[in-house]
């Protein structure tokens, strides 16, 4: 009986422990949009590294970009040489890329949106899709067996009629400020496609943000993208042309 009792007991306070738990959670709108808000801004600009790796060759760009909210964004590559001036526009759904070699601007067709950006494990639709969790998926706290009282664990899924390619995402932050650590991201059929992995906090111009981003497919073994943030800043002026495809022609 009193082994009954025990376990009884045990299993009452696992209950009160698991909704006194969930009762502490922050309002899920509030973490989604922190999570929306982190890498960008009104306005934003920022220089960084990015490292592409695969079993056959190693190579790093060095570039700066530019945006304004979720619909325009600009990225132009500085090094290595061979690569200098190479740039990327984006405004709404349409993208163009400008090769300095030819001198020839290039409007990338639908057909190619699933195709490589500059090599990467980025897709040129990771640049035109820019979607928001609050307004773009459905959301709900979910438990993990991995989880941790330090951490948060989210399942977004997308919104009937958004033109989005995942069939749900996966994404762990930090409970203290709501900074991601990981997000996984699963096609229709419940398949990991792709894992983000965040670390290394600075601020940058006011600003707590992961500084280093990594991103590794899950099927195609010994592949892995990184983004290094050197310098970034938010919430200033940028000139009117900026997003335009002028300043994309203009040469470094």
């Amino acid at each position: 009986m009193r082994l009954i009792k025990w376990i009884v007991m045990m299993a009452v306070f696992a209950m009160t422990f698991t909704v006194f738990s969930a009762s502490r959670r922050p309002d899920i709108q509030e973490v989604l949009d922190s999570i929306d808000r982190l890498y960008r801004s009104d306005t934003s600009y920022a220089e960084f590294r990015m490292i592409i790796e695969n079993p056959h060759w190693e190579r790093t760009l060095r570039m700066k970009s530019w945006s304004q909210g979720k619909d325009k964004t600009f990225i132009r590559i500085l090094e290595p040489r061979k690569e200098r001036g190479i740039g990327t526009l984006r405004i709404g759904n349409e993208m163009w890329n400008y090769l300095p070699k030819t001198n020839k601007v290039m409007k990338i067709p639908p057909s190619m949106m699933m195709s490589s950006w500059m090599g990467s494990d980025f897709k040129n639709d990771d640049l035109v899709k820019e979607f928001n969790f609050l307004e773009d998926y459905t959301y709900e706290y979910v438990e993990t067996e991995a989880d941790s009282p330090d951490y948060l664990t989210i399942r977004a899924t997308p919104r009937e009629g958004r033109p989005i390619i995942w069939g749900y995402v996966i994404m762990q932050v930090r409970r203290s400020d709501y900074i991601p650590v990981k997000d996984e991201f699963y096609d229709e059929n419940g398949e990991l496609m792709r894992v983000i992995r965040y670390r290394e906090i600075k601020n940058f111009d006011g600003k707590k943000i992961p500084s280093v981003m990594e991103l590794v497919p899950q099927h195609k073994e010994g592949h892995k993208t990184v983004i290094v943030y050197e310098k970034a800043r938010f919430n200033l002026d940028l000139d009117d042309d900026t997003f335009t495809l002028r300043n994309l022609r203009t040469r470094i």
